[in-house]
């Protein structure tokens, strides 16, 4: 099976990943990670929003290749790609199913500022899940691009809120 992971900046994505994958005995594959250790080195200063998508484009495609393998011989996979967009989350549903591989939504959660908190003390602590840093007008202009899971997603969707100190699951399909 392939976990799709959907969620805002500091919503806990990346901890819940990789908690998950311990838990399913399954591989977490994260685009933070890949894009830090491919381009972290060569990232443009200032930052060129449009240099860094080429890069996490061609970072996907090979997690997907890579994901795709696992899954076909038995294995699970976490992949933690942020999925901010409907469209790309449809892509990679799709393209699931032409391989005939069972997928799982995540949608993980959060309140505006617990996430913004949480970036702030990642970027300061540089904690497990920390990859780069992200500025307050990183996190606000990503958040505008963040779409919310459609009806149709939210009918087989985990749902996970984070505010909690403890995860509050809605529904487990794995």
């Amino acid at each position: 099976m392939i976990h799709l992971i959907l969620g805002t900046q500091g919503a806990g994505k990346s901890t819940y990943s990789m908690n998950l994958a311990e838990k399913i005995n399954g591989i977490h594959l994260s685009i933070d990670d890949w894009m830090q250790e491919l381009f972290g080195p060569d990232l443009p200063v200032p930052m060129d929003f449009g240099w860094v998508m080429i890069r996490v484009h061609r970072c996907e495609q090979r997690i997907w290749s890579t994901a795709v393998k696992i899954a076909q011989t038995g294995g699970n996979v976490i992949l933690d790609l942020g999925f901010m967009k409907v469209q790309n989350r449809s892509l990679y549903l799709g393209l699931a199913k032409e391989n005939g591989i069972p997928t799982q939504l995540h949608y993980i959660n959060a309140q505006l500022s617990t996430r913004l908190e949480r970036v702030m003390k990642r970027n300061s602590d540089k904690s497990k899940t920390y990859s780069f840093e992200v500025s307050p007008a990183m996190f606000h202009y990503m958040e505008n691009e963040f779409e919310p899971p459609t009806e149709d997603e939210l009918k087989d969707i985990v749902f996970i809120n984070t505010d909690e100190s403890i995860y509050v699951e809605t529904s487990a399909k794995y």
